[in-house]
């Protein structure tokens, strides 16, 4: 055997960016654990980086191209399973029109540097508008907000968590996620580093998280109710005549219209509609005010329900009048190598609106659909309806809300095509499936998240085995069904074009280019290189025609009607009393890390906590299987009887229910849990930024 030789690369299984020392010896990984030498991380990783070997070595992992057959599945070559699917989507495509194509693309594609360069071509050669993703299933709302105050739905502000003084989290669970929308390593430390300094952290949640158990304060709040505690905040501002722009006080628009808005809304009003006391509320006003630095950071809880737009929009409107914006410990704009908006002129149209979908009318943004629409688009007749669809690294059955919803609705499409490296949920519904390599086998680079990171760092990673000959990379996939879309040559130039030209281009021409930024810099720096904290930079960056932040954007204006017709809603619905929220767990990443026997094992962790006095009043004892419904759904899981979570609220987590007939995967089918999206009702939405509304769920719990 050969020597043992090491490898340094970043993790690409969730968005913390964490630094990897892989020791291995031929094509065999002998351990793997954070780079001590990486200026970001700095030898810190969670248990999720296991994944990287176990899905490279996994037995259940596909490998070549299958076709599903009457007699079962069945090895294709590339080149005729290429040919099968370019000759079905054309064919379907002239018969049909060009949305009769649509694309669902999965989280996944954000780790992938191959593919988040390849997508934008691919999606130009199907001519289709019919793209959907796992971002209306989650962060929608961050875009939406970025897009109308600052002009870029990329330009979203981050939290400064390694300066900030005093430190609110809405709905968020930093400590289990490493950030999410707020790139960061290591959150557990960087939170007690807060306190380390002398300063606070607090966290609004329905749940008693993790990251609250470390946190200086916790108080619940109702599902939902999120958008009127902030609020309340605002008017506290505006009441103690404690607004202040600081250097941006002649770069923001609508500050009166917002002081206006906020007079309904004081603590004593919203109080009984958030289920915290006013002096509560007040006190959170006092203390972020009083900090000499403060930030508000709003996450899942917060957006991923029917306000999640509302919310979002006044958690900016909060740190920027607090005085907390484009400003060291409060929420400020990275600067990274690879600049997403390096070409996006200011005043550039916005695609928000510019269509809507067929069915419900649901806006069109960032070249997409919200996924809580593509099941009634595949499945209503008429012009336009969907019928085939590709899907890209993506289980949308069990990642999509009313998931069992879409998997009838895939049963029904005239072909599908998916690029994924198992037999899952979703494309066990496929006529073809198409794998790529994975992980270890890729180069990577974070191009999204570097544009979410609390630090502005840069670094490049080789693959560490390189695939086999019979193999191919997702963005190969991609290029070879764009060419053959659009009969290009072998010789024609795109045919020669690499993730590694266009990254190397894109850091000579970003914005430390003439500093010496290259790909070759990187690679000759494998740990990564510091670029430093983040810096002011509002002016540079804005994207707005006047160059000013849109302090109250029309289409927030328009929105808020909805909001204040919850206030005279104060009867809970009798068939279904309890509030449903989803939990992340540490060992998880949505769907994709349960087939890693390492993060799976032991201990049943998909169970549906409920509070001790409901399971009191309900008759239900702690391990007991219960049955929760919704008005679209019913499963069966073991409860929990806890404390941590809100009376009249239950939780369970997010990403499992992979025990489904169909797939080969051997690990996920001797697993335990069940998917929260058999009961998560596509038709709530928020209906703003079409973002599906996983969060406060109305269910009802009987003992099974």
């Amino acid at each position: 055997m050969s020597e043992i030789k090491t490898h340094y690369r970043n993790c690409n299984i969730c968005e913390a960016m964490c630094g990897l020392e892989i020791n291995y010896q031929d094509q065999q990984i002998i351990s793997i654990k954070g780079d001590q030498l990486d200026p970001f991380s700095q030898g810190y990783n969670c248990p999720k980086a296991l994944a990287l070997e176990d899905f490279y070595t996994d037995k259940d992992r596909l490998k070549t191209p299958i076709k599903r057959t009457e007699s079962g599945w069945q090895a294709i070559s590339w080149d005729d399973a290429f040919t099968e699917i370019v000759e079905n989507f054309k064919h379907i495509q002239q018969q049909h029109g060009k949305n009769a194509l649509a694309v669902y693309l999965g989280n996944p594609n954000a780790h992938s540097l191959g593919n988040a360069l390849f997508l934008k071509p691919f999606m130009k050669s199907l001519g289709t508008i019919n793209r959907f993703s796992s971002a209306s299933a989650d962060q929608l709302p961050h875009h939406v907000a970025a897009n109308f105050m600052f002009g870029a739905g990329m330009l979203i502000p981050v939290s400064d968590i390694d300066r900030t003084d005093f430190m609110l989290i809405i709905g968020g669970n930093p400590v289990v996620s490493n950030g999410s929308m707020m790139t960061a390593p290591n959150v557990i430390g960087r939170l007690k580093a807060i306190q380390k300094r002398g300063g606070k952290v607090v966290v609004v949640d329905p749940r008693k998280t993790r990251t609250a158990n470390i946190a200086d304060q916790h108080v619940f709040i109702r599902p939902e109710k999120d958008a009127f505690l902030l609020l309340a905040l605002i008017h506290c501002v505006f009441a103690h005549n404690k607004v202040n722009l600081r250097h941006l006080s002649d770069k923001v628009d609508g500050l009166d219209e917002i002081r206006k808005l906020v007079n309904a809304y004081s603590p004593e009003i919203v109080a009984p509609l958030v289920g915290i006391d006013a002096k509560v509320i007040r006190t959170l006003s006092t203390d972020m005010l009083a900090a000499d630095s403060a930030v508000c950071y709003s996450r899942m809880g917060a957006s991923t329900q029917t306000f999640g737009g509302i919310c979002l929009w006044l958690t900016n409107v909060l740190n920027i009048i607090t005085g907390n914006f484009d400003r060291a410990g409060g929420a400020m704009f990275p600067q990274p190598a690879f600049d997403l908006l390096r070409n996006h002129k200011p005043g550039h149209k916005t695609s928000f609106g510019q269509y809507h979908s067929r069915v419900r009318k649901l806006p069109f943004f960032n070249g997409e659909f919200p996924v809580a629409t593509l099941a009634e688009e595949i499945q209503t007749p008429g012009e336009g309806q969907i019928k085939s669809l590709i899907t890209v690294a993506g289980n949308p059955v069990l990642s999509a809300p009313s998931g069992h919803k879409l998997a009838n609705a895939f049963s029904e499409l005239d072909y599908m095509v998916s690029i994924d490296i198992y037999l899952n949920e979703t494309t066990k519904y496929a006529d073809i499936i198409l794998p790529g390599t994975t992980g270890v086998e890729n180069s990577h680079f974070d191009i999204f998240f570097n544009s979410f990171s609390v630090r502005n760092t840069v670094k490049y990673s080789p693959p560490l085995f390189e695939k086999q000959t019979d193999q191919l990379s997702d963005w190969q996939i991609l290029k070879e069904i764009s060419a053959r879309m659009l009969n290009l040559p072998a010789d024609d130039p795109m045919q020669h074009v690499t993730p590694e030209l266009i990254l190397d281009m894109e850091l000579k021409k970003g914005p430390y280019g003439q500093q010496g930024m290259s790909l070759q810099k990187l690679i000759d720096n494998p740990h990564g290189i510091d670029i430093g904290p983040l810096l002011p930079c509002l002016s540079e960056r804005i994207k707005t025609t006047n160059g000013n932040i849109d302090l109250f954007p029309t289409v927030y204006q328009d929105d808020l009607p909805r909001l204040q017709a919850v206030m005279n809603q104060t009867k809970r619905d009798n068939q279904f009393p309890f509030d449903l929220i989803s939990r992340r767990l540490v060992k998880s990443h949505n769907t994709w890390t349960q087939n890693s026997e390492r993060l799976i094992k032991g201990k049943n962790p998909c169970t549906l906590e409920v509070n001790s006095l409901d399971a009191i009043n309900l008759g239900i004892e702690q391990g007991q299987l219960v049955t929760v419904t919704s008005a679209v759904g019913e499963i069966k899981i073991e409860a929990t009887i806890t404390d941590d979570i809100q009376q009249g609220v239950v939780t369970m987590p997010q990403g499992w229910g992979h025990n489904q007939q169909g797939t080969n995967m051997s690990i996920a089918a001797t697993q335990p849990g069940v998917s929260i999206n058999d009961l998560t009702d596509a038709a709530r939405v928020d209906m703003l930024t079409g973002n599906a509304a996983f969060n406060g769920t109305p269910v009802a719990i009987k003992v099974a």
